[in-house]
C-alpha cells in the first residue's frame, strides 16, 4: 500500500507515543502536525466554510420540483398524495442561467422547468429565502449527491457487481460516511477536521479554527484541531441589539464552561472554598499523574480561555441584518457575528457547523418539511445578508447536507430512507443560479416495464446518486484552499470519479 510523506510521519510519531488511538483521542498534538505538514500554510484572505447539516434526511424531490406540465405530471404520479401543488411551484419557478463557454453548470440536465418548495420563496421582513439566493446568482443547485465508493449504475447496484458503501439507508452510518467522506473507513476523523488538521497553522491566533454551534460531531473531528463548541441561544437578538419587540438585548456572550464564575454548572461548586479548590486542582496544569486526567485538564482550560478570547472579542459586535429568531436562524446569526470578529482573533480560515434536525419524515411530511424548508431558507438569505454586510461575501460559503434523500416512494403520509438527493451551496463565489450533475428521473419504478420505467432507481425507491460526496467535498476543499495534493490525501478515492474532484460551481 502506498503512504505519502505526511501519511508516514504521522504513523511514526504516533507509532513512538504508544499508538494512533492516543494522537486521535488526547488531539491537539501540535508537534505532531507541525512535523506531518508538508509546510506551514499562510493566507493573505479570509474563508470560512460553514457546514449546515440537516439531520434526518431531507427530502429534496420535494424541495426542488419540476413544475412544466410533462415533468410534473411524471412527478405526481409517483409522489400522489405528497405531491406539492404545481401552482405554488410555479410561483416559486428558478431561472438558472444558460450553461457557458462549456463550464460545468446551466439549466438542469432533465429540460425540465423546476420550482421551489413554496415556503422557501416567501417574502418576510425583505428575506427572499433561499430562491432569491438562487435566482440572484448566490446559490447553486448540486443535483443528487450521495455516499458512492464507485460510479454505480441499476444494473451494477441490482447484480452486486460494483461494491456500495456499507449500512446504505442507515443515519448513523450515512451521518459519518457524509460527515467524512470516507465510506471505505468507518473510524476516519471528519473532512472538515481533516481539513483544519492541514491548514491551522495558517490562523495566528489561539482560537481553534473549527466551531460548532451544534455540539460535537463527526464533521469536525480531528487529529490535531479540537472542536470549539459555542452556545448559540439569544444570537440573534444579540447580534441586532434588540429583541422583537424593541427592548434591548445584552451583546453575545460565549457560556463559560466551568464550575466557577458563571458557567452553567456554577451551581455544583457555589461559594465552597474546599469544592473549588478541589475543581481548580482537576484542572491544574502539569500536576496530574494519569495521561487522561491531563487531558481533561488541558481541553478543560482551553476552553475556559477560548471562551474568554472569543467574549473579549465580541463584547460590542452587532449587525444590521436581522436573523430569524429560529434554531437555525441562531446558530447562523452566531457564525455571523464570530466571523464579524476574525480580524481580532487571528482568524484566516474557519470552518463552522451548524444543524437542525426533525428532517426523518416518515409521517407528517408535507406539515413537518414546509416548516424545516421555512427555517432553513430564511436563516441562509439572512445569514449571507450578513456576509455582505461585512464585506466578505466572496470569502465565506454554506453548504447544506444530510444523511440521504428520502425514497421517491410514498409511505402514507411520508417518505422513507433514500440515497441520493439535491443540494444547495450558498455564497459570494458560488457559480450559482447554474444546477450542477444530473438530474434523476422521477418516474416510477415499474420491474415489467421496459427499462423498468426508472434507470435511476434502486428497484426499491430510492434514487441511486450520480455524484459522490468526495467531489462535492473536494470542490469545496478546493476552494478552500488546499492544493492538490492535500486534495489527494484527503480524499483518497476520488479518482475514482470523474471531473478530478472539482465539480465547477466554486469560482
Amino acid at each position: 500500500m502506498h503512504v505519502n510523506r505526511r501519511e508516514f510521519l504521522r504513523r511514526s510519531i504516533c507509532a513512538a507515543l504508544g499508538g494512533a488511538s492516543l494522537h486521535g483521542a488526547l488531539g491537539n498534538l501540535r508537534l505532531i502536525s507541525a512535523a506531518a505538514a508538508a509546510h506551514r500554510h499562510a493566507f493573505t484572505d479570509y474563508k470560512a466554510l460553514v457546514c449546515v447539516y440537516l439531520y434526518g434526511g431531507n427530502d429534496s424531490f420535494n424541495t426542488i420540483v419540476p413544475c412544466d406540465s410533462t415533468h410534473y405530471g411524471i412527478y405526481q404520479g409517483t409522489r400522489q398524495g405528497l405531491a406539492i401543488p404545481q401552482a405554488g411551484l410555479q410561483q416559486n419557478v428558478l431561472n438558472p442561467l444558460p450553461a457557458q463557454g462549456g463550464l460545468p453548470g446551466g439549466p438542469p440536465s432533465d429540460g425540465a422547468t423546476y420550482g421551489m418548495h413554496p415556503s422557501m420563496g416567501q417574502l418576510t421582513n425583505g428575506n427572499a429565502g433561499l430562491r432569491g439566493l438562487f435566482n440572484s446568482g448566490k446559490a447553486a443547485i448540486v443535483a443528487n449527491v450521495g455516499s458512492l465508493l464507485y460510479p454505480i449504475t441499476q444494473q451494477q447496484y441490482q447484480s452486486g457487481s460494483v461494491p456500495t458503501p456499507a449500512q446504505l439507508y442507515s443515519h448513523d452510518d450515512q451521518t459519518n460516511q457524509w460527515q467524512t467522506s470516507r465510506p471505505d473507513d468507518a473510524n476516519a476523523n471528519g473532512w472538515g477536521g481533516r481539513i483544519a488538521d492541514m491548514l491551522y497553522s495558517a490562523n495566528p491566533g489561539d482560537l481553534p479554527m473549527s466551531i460548532t454551534l451544534s455540539g460535537e460531531n463527526r464533521f469536525q473531528r480531528a487529529a490535531t484541531v479540537n472542536q470549539f463548541a459555542v452556545d448559540s441561544y439569544g444570537a440573534a437578538f444579540a447580534a441586532a441589539g434588540v429583541d422583537e419587540g424593541g427592548d434591548p438585548v445584552d451583546f453575545f456572550q460565549v457560556q463559560g464552561m466551568s464550575f466557577r464564575g458563571d458557567g452553567p454548572e456554577s451551581w455544583v461548586v457555589g461559594n465552597d472554598p474546599g469544592r473549588r479548590a478541589a475543581y481548580d486542582a482537576l484542572r491544574a496544569s502539569g500536576t496530574q499523574a494519569h495521561v487522561l486526567e491531563r487531558a481533561f485538564a488541558d481541553t478543560a482550560n482551553r476552553a475556559i480561555a477560548n471562551a474568554a478570547l472569543l467574549n473579549a472579542a465580541m463584547t460590542g459586535t452587532r449587525l444590521q441584518t436581522r436573523f430569524p429568531d429560529t434554531d437555525l436562524g441562531n446558530q447562523l446569526a452566531a457564525v455571523a457575528l464570530m466571523i464579524k470578529v476574525r480580524a481580532a482573533l487571528g482568524m484566516s480560515r474557519q470552518v463552522f457547523f451548524v444543524s437542525v434536525g426533525n428532517y426523518d419524515t416518515h409521517g407528517s411530511q408535507l406539515a413537518d418539511q414546509a416548516g424545516n424548508l421555512e427555517q432553513l431558507s430564511q436563516a441562509l438569505a439572512a445569514f449571507h445578508a450578513a456576509t455582505v454586510e461585512m464585506g466578505v461575501a466572496e470569502g465565506v460559503t454554506a453548504f447544506t447536507a444530510s444523511d440521504f434523500g428520502r425514497s421517491l416512494a410514498v409511505n402514507s403520509d411520508g417518505t422513507d430512507h433514500g440515497w441520493g438527493g439535491h443540494h444547495f451551496v450558498v455564497g459570494g463565489a458560488v457559480r450559482g443560479q447554474r444546477f450542477y450533475g444530473l438530474m434523476p428521473s422521477l418516474a416510477q419504478y415499474d420491474e415489467g416495464h421496459p427499462g423498468n420505467g426508472n434507470p435511476d432507481d434502486t428497484g426499491y425507491g430510492q434514487i441511486i446518486p450520480t455524484l459522490a460526496v468526495d467531489q462535492y467535498s473536494a470542490t469545496l476543499a478546493r476552494w478552500f484552499g488546499v492544493d492538490a495534493g492535500g486534495i489527494a490525501d484527503l480524499f483518497p478515492n476520488l479518482g475514482r470519479f470523474p471531473g478530478g474532484g472539482d465539480l465547477g460551481f466554486m469560482a
